[in-house]
């Protein structure tokens, strides 16, 4: 598994570095796949977000930004974890996604 730092500036930034990441994992066309994004709470607090992607033949990739920690997680569509990054600052806000 590798372990990077990244600089992403926004929101918007942040939601196109995880869905290409994904993406070109296996190989997908970015633009014909949709990104999901899913709140996490915990007692009824934002404490991260959950980043879904579905392609074709029931492949299923994902991310979870854990937001105490600023870290994203990268997991394939064997379910196993095969990137993590620290992100360089805290400018998320989980609550922001959760309209």
């Amino acid at each position: 598994m590798t372990e990077e730092l990244i600089q992403v500036e926004n929101h918007q930034c942040l939601l196109s570095h995880v869905h290409q990441t994904l993406c070109r994992r296996e190989n997908l066309l970015a633009e014909q796949f949709d990104l999901q994004v899913i709140p996490l709470k915990q007692q009824d607090a934002a404490c991260g977000l959950q980043f879904l992607l579905r392609g074709p033949r029931s492949v299923r990739l994902g991310a979870v930004w854990a937001a105490e920690p600023n870290v994203l997680y990268f997991y394939d569509a064997r379910g196993e974890r095969f990137l993590k990054q620290q992100l360089a600052t805290r400018f998320i806000e989980a609550d922001a996604f959760c309209n």
